[in-house]
């Protein structure tokens, strides 16, 4: 075993409570982190303790599901309605110079 001094030991133990406090942090701060991505990325806003609630009870896959469900609500919302019946978007198949 390496014998230590007491000063390097006491240097040692703080950087590791250091660490092990960041480490919590950025594990508790997960939900948070998720919805500021959200919001910027989508402008979907969705309360941490939502994301949080929803990882609890379903884990990593529910938080997926819940993230991709906003998603298409929110394309549904902004996008045009498009049916069976609708008339093909030509524009977006051609190149610019056919339209």
């Amino acid at each position: 075993m390496i014998d230590l001094s007491p000063q390097a030991m006491t240097v040692m133990l703080v950087s590791t409570g250091v660490l092990v406090l960041l480490l919590a942090v950025s594990f508790l701060s997960r939900p948070r982190v998720f919805t500021q991505y959200l919001f910027t990325m989508t402008g979907i806003r969705l309360a941490p303790k939502d994301v949080a609630a929803v990882f609890k009870e379903r884990g990593k896959d529910g938080v997926r599901e819940l993230f991709l469900e906003l998603i298409i609500r929110e394309d549904v919302k902004s996008g045009p309605r498009i049916t069976p019946d609708s008339k093909p978007d030509k524009a977006l198949l051609l190149p610019e110079d056919r339209v």
